[in-house]
């Protein structure tokens, strides 16, 4: 598997999938409840699982390069669909609105402007961009 690239094949024919990297191979799959086997995180938790490593490694990265008094640096993240209540030009069905929630907390003695500053830091993390950009998802079909 070349770098930067993700191959997911199936494990069971239900939501087991073995993902692998180019170094890296992890089980991905959907609780019990869905009719899974909980074998590993689901595609959401993937997902908040990405945010949430960019958001701490960016954040950690500037904090070491301006040598700031930050021990730890822990995010909490949680995904919640919610209906469009008002919506003056819906056709058909409700409009959707998918939420993440970010929490993120600090250990160590950063002051309260850096504090400010570590917070903008985060909304400028990778995954954080391309989440809020226009995605083009592309497939094509290979034998």
């Amino acid at each position: 598997m070349a770098s930067g690239h993700v191959s997911v094949t199936e494990r069971d024919q239900k939501f087991a999938r073995t993902v692998r990297s180019d170094s890296h191979e992890w089980i991905a799959d959907e609780p019990k409840t869905l009719g899974g086997t909980d074998l590993g995180p689901g595609p959401y938790e993937h997902l908040l699982a990405s945010l949430g490593t960019c958001t701490s490694m960016t954040i950690r990265m500037y904090a070491n390069r301006k040598k700031m008094a930050l021990h730890d640096v822990q995010v909490v993240l949680s995904h919640s669909c919610e209906r469009a209540v008002d919506c003056e030009n819906c056709e058909g069905e409700p409009q959707k609105i998918e939420k993440l929630h970010r929490t993120i907390s600090f250990q160590g003695d950063p002051g309260e402007q850096e504090i400010t500053r570590l917070m903008e830091i985060a909304d400028k993390c990778p995954v954080h961009n391309n989440l809020l950009s226009d995605v083009e998802v592309t497939s094509e079909l290979v034998s």
